[in-house]
Order: C-alpha cells, then structure tokens, then sequence
C-alpha cells in the first residue's frame, strides 16, 4: 500500500485528522504503516491486546520487569538514528539493565495533522529494524492524531516488558564500599549529536548519536559476572545523574577519576565551546555498572569483547561515605577534586 491509496493522503502525503477518527482513514494508515512494519502476520485478526503463554515467559526467567517511557526528541531525525530507534533503544535498555530479557514491546503514537506521512513510513521500518536487532517484537500500539500545533510533528510512548534470569538481584542500592564502577563506551555522543544536529550552531562536526539495545551486552556481562551490583543506563541527565543516584540509593561515595572518562574528542570540543559538561550529556547505548572488585576483570573484559563495549572502562571505585551521606566525588586531571551533583535543570530540551 501506497501512501496515495491510503484514504485521507493527497498529493501532498499529509496525515490529517481523518486518520485518527477510528474509521477507515485510521484502519488503513494502521494496516498500510503499522501492521506491515511491526506484524509478523498482517491478515492475522487484530486483537485490543497482545497475548502471551505463560510457560514460554517462565522459561526465561522467574520474574517480570515492566517499563515504559515517551519519547519527544527535537528533531525527529538525527544522525545515527530517529525518534522510533530511541524509543526502542530506550525501552529495552530499561528492561537489560535490570536484568530482563526484553519480550515484547507496546507503540504508542501521537500524530500532528500535516505530518509527512513518508516520515512515518521511515520511522515504523528503524523502530522494527530496531526491534528485530534487540530480538523483541512490537506487539500492540495505538495512533492518535491531535490538531496542527497541538504537538511538534511526532511522539512515541513504548512500553516493554522482559523476564528476568533467575538469581539475578541488580539494584541501584546494592553499591558496596570497594565495588568497581564501569562504563561500556564514550559519554555524551547522543547528547552532543542532538545538538548539532538542531542546526541552531555553526559547528560543524561529524557526530552521531550511540542509539543502541544494550540487552546482548548486558547477557553477557551477567554471563561473565553473575554478581553485577547495579547497571543503569545513562540517558537524561547522563552519567552523572546515574552516579548521583547510586551515591544516595546505596549511601556510598563514588569516587571517578576524571582521566579514566571516555569522551570522544569530537564530543569534548563541542561541551568546551558551549560549556557544558559530557558528565550531564545524554546516551542512548552507554550504560554504568557497580560489580565486586573481584569480578572486575571478568566483567570488563565480557564488555570489551561485546560490539557494543569495546571501549569500555572502568571508572571508579564506591568508598564508605565520610559523612554518612552519599555523594559522587570526581579527581581531575590536575590533581584536584570537585562535587558532582544531581542535575539541576536541562542542558539541552528535547533530547530524548
């Protein structure tokens, strides 16, 4: 199907609000866009949910993990992937660093009258090119179409769900004093290349965002180091926002050493123009972990000999608190040492 045969699309390949009216405008942008990206079996009769078998989901674990995220990224396109690869990458990220095994996910789309339709189309094929890659399927959804201006173009809520391995116990308040703190990659790419992507700056550098499922990393880091404390993914707020929730969560001083940072050059000469700090920038494929100092080796030579974590490093180390209080402490390349707090704002809106 055509962007022309679907009812409601002129030549100027337009949604319009006739497609979220619940006739057959909306019938045939579902069958002709969704169904044929996401369904296994378009002519399979469609249901208002998605069925599972027990026994197939207790096979994978002995628990659920549930998630769910919106995502409203500015712009829609960026180099390294589009808002339907974030909301995949996002939501299976969510689910891997738990522990899960992501299953299933849902798609949710709010759609601006007067939205190229084509965009849509692209859209639909990274999410499922996404999902095919992560190994999960998208399995139910829902399209709303809201008035030109109401939204900016395009948003994506997704929810997943996964089973999580027997034994496994990840939290972000199991940190202990001597625990080793690793990172899979650079910091700040998506961040960075939102920015330049917006267009509003002269900057003229080649960066793309690290939109990634992290779910095969993290199989094989539990794999190679069963006893991993804690992974989070460092998306808004970046690093230091993980960091800084594993300091209070797990009442320890995490201590970084700001040389051991992986930042790509591209990425640091941006945040010097700007001033900003990679530590806050956003990552859609980069993820923090706090193992034993015993499994430390075990656990990054897994991430290094992962597609995904072949620049991996460790970080950091968790040290008993001196006041009783969590706090994240970083020694810079100048033998000196600062605070690093809890963002207090946003450096960059729309960024996921």
């Amino acid at each position: 199907m055509n962007d022309h045969t679907i009812p409601g699309i002129g030549s100027d390949g337009r949604i319009t609000l006739a497609h979220g009216g619940g006739g057959t405008a909306m019938r045939a942008l579902i069958d002709g866009v969704f169904l044929r990206a996401f369904s296994d079996d378009p002519a399979a009769p469609q249901e208002d949910q998605a069925r599972f078998a027990l026994a197939d989901l207790a096979a994978l674990g002995d628990r659920l993990a549930f998630t769910t995220d919106s995502f409203v990224v500015d712009p829609l396109e960026f180099p390294g992937g589009d808002i339907g690869t974030l909301a995949v990458c996002g939501t299976v990220n969510d689910l891997a660093v738990g522990g899960a095994r992501p299953v299933a996910l849902s798609a949710a789309f709010i759609l601006a009258e007067g939205l190229d339709l084509a965009l849509v189309r692209r859209v639909s094929a990274s999410m499922a090119a996404c999902a095919r890659a992560a190994g999960v399927r998208i399995v139910t959804g829902d399209t709303k179409v809201v008035p030109r201006g109401a939204c900016d173009g395009l948003f994506v809520t997704t929810t997943g769900i996964g089973v999580i391995r027997p034994g496994c116990a990840i939290s972000i308040a199991a940190g202990r004093p001597g625990d080793v703190v690793i990172v899979n990659g650079t910091l700040g790419d998506h961040g960075a290349a939102i920015l330049c992507a917006r267009g509003d700056l002269a900057l003229d550098v080649a960066l793309g965002s690290d939109c990634a499922p992290l779910n095969g990393l993290t199989d094989a880091l539990l794999d190679a180091a069963p006893d991993v404390r804690c992974m989070r993914d460092a998306t808004r707020g970046g690093l230091a926002g993980v960091l800084s929730e594993l300091a209070e969560a797990s009442g320890v001083t995490v201590r970084i050493d700001e040389a051991a940072l992986p930042v790509r050059p591209e990425v640091a000469g941006v945040c010097e123009i700007l001033g900003l700090d990679p530590l806050y920038l956003a990552n859609e494929g980069k993820l923090a972990a706090v193992v034993p100092a015993a499994a430390a080796d075990a656990a990054l030579a897994a991430m290094r000999a992962h597609p995904l974590g072949r620049e991996a490093a460790v970080i950091g180390r968790l040290e008993a608190p001196a006041s009783g209080r969590g706090a994240v402490h970083l020694a810079n390349r100048f033998g000196g040492q600062r605070v690093v707090t809890m963002p207090s704002g946003e450096q960059l809106p729309r960024i996921c």
